[in-house]
């Protein structure tokens, strides 16, 4: 919770890069990007960096629970895919390792499924991880390698039945990484333009466009002012807030001019990047003067609430004000409140030391 709102991270990672689990030199420039970005967006402050081998390249669950729930003020986070097959030996996130995580706190936790079109299998797979691993939303990664198949287009027919699939078992939210080309794979791969077919043959799904189509930020715009069940989620682009707030303001003022103040989704691409420094910052953002006039809109608390929370819990059909006292008493919010004690007592001189 920040400011007594309920905040709900759409777009985390649980994953294994470790060395032991790479299976070729494509994998390690895969995590390597990620680091790239890590590194490259950071504030100045050396708190918000990670070690790349000991703590980056493969994510610890107990960290994550207290970097996220703890420390940070999520109230509830998605955990995202990337399976990867081809680079890595267990792949990097997976439906079933997600289900691990959400587990230990499922009231808190939903975890996405990831299927590859391409499979023999690939209808039954998602019934599979519907099924056997409780996912409540996929997350679809065009770009990936299948063998000498280097990426998959939404729109092709041949992905309709694991949509009609998704549909037969009541799962509707359907994420897609249409954004940033991680290395090796190709950003062309990832071009948001294969999203308005699907979204207008399947108007009961909500397609949440993770990254908002960069660096295609127009076309992201023009395809979801014609198709109302197409969302914008903020990771990657959240975090220019710190180090170019003008360019963060650009596109924040493109979202609400285009989508409005209920499509636009939070999402920290934690842990690429620390969720702490960007939700401080976005909460303390203000939209230029210029922009507001430009564009007839503003970033006001109101819609930051609606940003950071409600609009994925409407989605995933969760009442805010119910999920916060139903999580009031438990374990992490009490390791929380322990947490902010002592944080509170360092900040005036009691003895102790806190750090993130």
């Amino acid at each position: 919770m920040k400011n007594g709102s309920f905040v709900f991270d759409a777009h985390t990672g649980f994953w294994d890069a470790s060395k032991e689990n790479c299976k070729n030199r494509f994998g390690e420039a895969f995590i390597e990007t990620f680091y790239a970005f890590h590194t490259g967006f950071n504030p100045p402050d050396a708190r918000w960096t990670m070690d790349y081998e000991t703590q980056f390249r493969k994510v610890d669950p107990d960290w994550y629970l207290e970097e996220v729930f703890v420390k940070g003020d999520a109230d509830m986070a998605i955990l995202s895919t990337q399976v990867l097959m081809d680079f890595y030996h267990k792949g990097f996130c997976s439906a079933d390792k997600n289900a691990t995580l959400r587990d230990r706190v499922p009231e808190r936790i939903i975890s996405l499924g990831g299927v590859d079109p391409r499979m023999p299998d690939a209808v039954a797979e998602v019934e599979r991880q519907v099924k056997d691993c409780g996912v409540r939303g996929f997350k679809w990664y065009t770009a990936e390698w299948r063998g000498q198949s280097r990426g998959w287009s939404a729109n092709d027919p041949a992905v309709f039945p694991l949509y009609e699939k998704c549909l037969e078992l009541g799962v509707k939210n359907m994420h897609f990484h249409k954004g940033p080309a991680v290395e090796p794979l190709s950003l062309s791969k990832f071009d948001v333009r294969d999203i308005d077919e699907p979204a207008w043959l399947y108007p009961e799904l909500n397609f949440i466009i993770d990254h908002v189509g960069l660096p295609r930020l127009d076309d992201f715009c023009w395809i979801a002012a014609r198709c109302p069940n197409v969302y914008g989620s903020l990771a990657v682009a959240l975090a220019f807030v710190h180090n170019r707030p003008r360019f963060f303001a650009e596109v924040m003022a493109n979202l609400l001019f285009w989508l409005g103040p209920d499509r636009i989704i939070y999402g920290t691409d934690f842990p690429i990047w620390y969720p702490h420094w960007q939700l401080d910052d976005f909460m303390a953002f203000q939209m230029p003067d210029d922009l507001k006039a430009e564009y007839g809109v503003d970033l006001t608390d109101e819609i930051k609430q609606k940003i950071i929370g409600g609009n994925i819990a409407r989605l995933y059909g969760i009442d805010p004000a119910e999920k916060l006292k139903s999580l009031e008493y438990d374990e992490l919010a009490q390791r929380k409140r322990e947490y902010a004690k002592q944080a509170g007592a360092t900040d005036t001189g009691v003895t102790g030391t806190v750090s993130r």
